[in-house]
């Protein structure tokens, strides 16, 4: 099978044997990919001389064989899924994934479409319903997300919308990134810093929830002043440096991360939720309650247009998803 690979200096094209999938497993023909901000991440950690890493983690594609122990899927079912930091990734014409992470594909969606989903869909939903813990009894609260407009946001906000109710407070700092939060249904679009000035001037209530998708390091102490009284706060990204935790102590705040890589890492006993959730997140965008948040896109999957969409994501600058796709 084929697999770009990045070798500390850029990506290669090599060959490797089509694994049998044993267990959980199922071997996926790829159909479209995904890029993300953690790809461009992994990337900057491969040193050359190392072995080449295969990486790369939205997908889409056509199960072609399973293993032992597999019932959740057929030979044949059309899936989308965000695989496992810890095996091989989806830049690849196959790939092997265990099937309690894996959703069945919107039908309602193409491939591609579908490849924009899954990572983001994952980390919003465990952000805000596992790490938050916010209910149907959350409704009339009000949840800030800060940096919207990328992949985590967007899918932020229509489930916030959908599956709660909830205000929707998000930032943003172009206005075409503001205006696509509009249309993802923020209720109101705030600039990413001066919040508490923000919030009082546009008689706003303190969030209650806050997930921040941009770095720790420029918002903590903000964060944790705009905060509502027994507030909760997820974070997404690592920490650059200390910060000081008990300014969340006299709030009496929560404060939570969220990395959705965990559940399959640690291969804890509740990671069948990921493919619980992504089947729930797939019948509400057949139900037209949720939609695809992809606003690139490019073809065939290969090295040269791996290489083109990690330049545009790196720029910092994406709204929605990037897609390649066959």
């Amino acid at each position: 099978m084929k697999s770009i690979a990045y070798n500390g200096s850029g990506f290669v094209e090599i060959e490797k044997k089509t694994p049998t999938p044993v267990e959980h497993d199922l071997l996926v023909e790829i159909k479209a990919i995904a890029i993300n901000p953690i790809d461009t991440k992994v990337k900057h950690g491969v040193k050359a001389g190392d072995d080449p890493k295969v990486f790369g983690f939205d997908a889409s594609g056509k199960v072609i064989a399973v293993g032992e122990n597999v019932t959740l899927f057929n030979v044949g079912d059309e899936v989308y899924y965000a695989g496992d930091v810890t095996r091989d990734g989806s830049y690849a014409s196959h790939q092997l994934v265990d099937e309690r992470i894996v959703g069945k594909k919107p039908k309602s969606l193409s491939f591609k479409e579908s490849a924009a989903l899954a990572l983001t869909t994952i980390t919003a939903w465990e952000s805000l319903f596992d790490r938050l813990k916010i209910t149907e009894k959350d409704k009339d609260k009000t949840l800030l997300l800060v940096g919207a407009s990328g992949g985590v946001g967007s899918i932020a906000i229509q489930l916030a919308k959908e599956k709660i109710g909830l205000k929707v407070v998000v930032t943003a700092s172009r206005d075409e990134s503001k205006q696509w939060c509009k249309q993802m249904g923020a209720d109101f679009v705030l600039d990413h810093h001066n919040l508490v000035r923000q919030f009082q001037d546009n008689n706003l209530t303190n969030p209650d929830f806050i997930l921040c998708m941009g770095h720790p390091d420029e918002y903590f102490a903000e964060l944790a002043e705009v905060l509502a009284i027994s507030g909760s706060i997820c974070l997404l990204a690592s920490a650059g440096k200390e910060h000081d935790i008990n300014l969340l102590k006299t709030k009496s705040a929560t404060l939570v991360w969220e990395f959705m890589f965990t559940r399959p890492m640690y291969k804890t006993p509740d990671m069948i939720e990921q493919h619980n959730l992504l089947n729930e997140t797939s019948s509400m965008i057949d139900d037209g309650k949720i939609k695809t948040t992809i606003t690139q896109e490019l073809s065939p999957i290969n090295i040269e247009n791996i290489s083109k969409s990690h330049d545009i994501v790196e720029q910092g600058k994406m709204l929605g998803k990037f897609v390649i796709y066959n």
